[in-house]
């Protein structure tokens, strides 16, 4: 296991120049968090941005981070909110430069507990104007190979508590974050088909697996998820994050080459994702995500966002602007 030291001195392997550094960007997808031996906070996310790309603002993303040791079980993931909404007091203080960071939070809050989660999430308006929406992960595969990255069953996006739950989002103007994998992206259009007036926004371009038994079906697996993006799509309440194809999950070795990715290298591997989602769902639906520091695993900041900025040159600037800001901006109703 490398040590924080080590990975930054791996990644300091390839450097690469910010491209048009001109461009604004909202970043609508990173954490904060502080687990054994990996703290992720402001200072660190500042560092990792001042590679020269134009970030002005960003949205945090619900991490499983420093939740209440006590009080009632669904009220403590409240602690997350409150720590996020410290950063944001933090860096609002005029010290740490002027990027909006965390203008909009997207927080956790169970579903699965059916209506009385509206009581949980006005707690969590209580503690922050910028709260924005809910993320509640339903990743879910039946292979033991296959991470499990919560506790939940399978088939809860059709689960009728937590479509209880999900009702509430609506009633109180709050969007919902999908992160599940490819195989259960018709279950995420069923919802989305369910719930019209409720904004879904999908995580890391629905997932597509590559381990354990997904893994050297690299084509088969393309091919059904293309299917799968192209049903989803077809539900207008539903947006896409362009990015996480980084994480180990998809079956990409990024993470253990010799040297870390070029932008070059990254743009050509993940262009045909990236390239579909942006293709069905229109710029005006897609918005490039860093998913920081879980893609750092693989790439620089400054690496990840020219690989974006290469994929989207040949598109127009009004393109380019929903694509890098606007389309972020917009769903997550960011001043």
């Amino acid at each position: 296991m490398t040590t924080n030291a080590e990975h930054h001195k791996w990644l300091d392997l390839t450097i690469e120049e910010a491209l048009e550094p001109e461009l604004p960007i909202c970043d609508p997808h990173h954490h904060f968090w502080d687990r054994p031996n990996d703290r992720y906070f402001l200072d660190d996310l500042l560092s990792d941005l001042s590679g020269g790309h134009n970030v002005v603002s960003t949205v945090f993303i619900e991490c499983q981070a420093m939740y209440r040791k006590d009080g009632p079980e669904e009220m403590k993931t409240l602690g997350q909110t409150e720590f996020v909404q410290g950063i944001v007091a933090q860096n609002a203080s005029g010290r740490y430069g002027n990027i909006d960071v965390a203008a909009g939070i997207v927080a956790f809050a169970n579903l699965a507990i059916g209506s009385g989660v509206e009581r949980v999430l006005e707690a969590h308006q209580a503690v922050t104007p910028n709260l924005r929406g809910v993320r509640h992960i339903t990743a879910f595969d039946g292979s033991p190979d296959v991470p499990r990255p919560r506790p939940f069953p399978e088939g809860l996006l059709g689960d009728a508590k937590f479509r209880e739950g999900f009702a509430v989002l609506e009633k109180l103007g709050l969007s919902f974050d999908a992160y599940i994998y490819h195989p259960q992206l018709h279950e995420l259009a069923d919802l989305a088909n369910a719930f019209p007036g409720v904004t879904i926004i999908l995580n890391h371009v629905g997932g597509p697996l590559g381990v354990g038994p997904y893994a050297s079906k690299r084509d088969q697996i393309f091919e059904e998820w293309k299917d799968s993006m192209t049903a989803v799509a077809a539900s207008p309440n539903v947006v896409v994050k362009v990015g996480g194809l980084v994480m180990p999950v998809c079956g990409f070795d990024w993470h253990e080459r010799a040297m870390p990715t070029t932008s070059g290298s990254l743009a050509q591997a993940t262009a045909p994702y990236y390239l579909h989602c942006i293709e069905q769902f229109g710029p005006n639906r897609c918005m490039f995500e860093s998913n920081f520091p879980v893609d750092k695993i693989a790439c620089s900041y400054t690496v990840l966002w020219n690989a974006f900025k290469r994929l989207a040159h040949d598109f127009s600037p009004s393109e380019q602007a929903a694509l890098f800001h606007d389309t972020a901006t917009r769903f997550y109703r960011l001043s």
